[in-house]
């Protein structure tokens, strides 16, 4: 079953606030220092376009606006809802990207291992492979993580004009920020939603209707976007 946490709405959303002012206090020149350092270059290899390699795309609300100008089928709800009410229904933070039913999952966007938007790919898209959050290391130690998939995919060392470290180190903390704002607006939506409707999270009814949504049953999930829920009725394709 899907990890859901059982803190409190309340409880996440100062959480979520503490990580933002961690966040917004870290030196960017520190992360310009590292982006240097690592020195990555694309080798266009594709990999980090597939969810075999990166798993899905989570859009921030400006990516959907611009997503669904260029074909609105491009999006879908993200997967691993945070919330299902006592009723079955589902919610989770925005959308993502959809992928193709090919063996690896490759960007909906992927033609001939070659971005087809690539001038107004979205914001992850633009700063990946640079990020910066906190999470735990393979022995639980909890620490900055500024590269994904280190020596993984890409060149390393390249040398890199300081000016683009600083400017990839601002887009990066700026995207990272933006996320964090989006899933605070989330949860105090949801908080919002639950108590003006008498809704409640039910781990038990969360983890039913995932199992009958594996069987191809159908479920009913409300996307946040844009400060609303959006609802959609999705069935299991695979």
């Amino acid at each position: 079953m899907v990890s859901v946490s059982l803190l409190p709405i309340a409880s996440r959303i100062a959480a979520k606030k503490g990580e933002l002012s961690e966040l917004l206090a870290y030196p960017q020149e520190r992360l310009a220092a590292i982006i240097q350092e690592v020195g990555f270059r694309c080798d266009l290899c594709s990999r980090c376009c597939t969810r075999a390699f990166n798993g899905h795309v989570f859009l921030l609300d400006r990516d959907v606006a611009t997503a669904r100008e260029i074909d609105p089928e491009s999006v879908e709800p993200a997967p691993f809802p945070e919330f299902c009410d006592q009723k079955g229904t589902f919610y989770v933070s925005g959308y993502a990207l959809r992928a193709k039913d090919d063996d690896c999952g490759s960007c909906y966007f992927l033609e001939n291992n070659r971005c087809r938007i690539y001038d107004r790919r979205f914001s992850i898209c633009r700063v990946y492979p640079y990020m910066l959050h906190r999470e735990p290391d393979e022995q639980g130690n909890v620490d900055w993580r500024q590269i994904a998939g280190l020596d993984q995919h890409g060149e390393y060392h390249t040398e890199i004009p300081e000016i683009r470290c600083h400017e990839a180190a601002a887009e990066t903390k700026d995207y990272e920020i933006a996320c964090i704002r989006q899933e605070i607006a989330f949860l105090v939506c949801m908080q919002d939603y639950f108590s003006q409707n008498q809704l409640r999270h039910v781990q038990k009814i969360y983890d039913d209707r995932m199992r009958a949504f594996a069987r191809g049953e159908e479920i009913r999930i409300m996307v946040f976007c844009n400060g609303r829920l959006e609802e959609h009725r999705i069935v299991h394709t695979r």
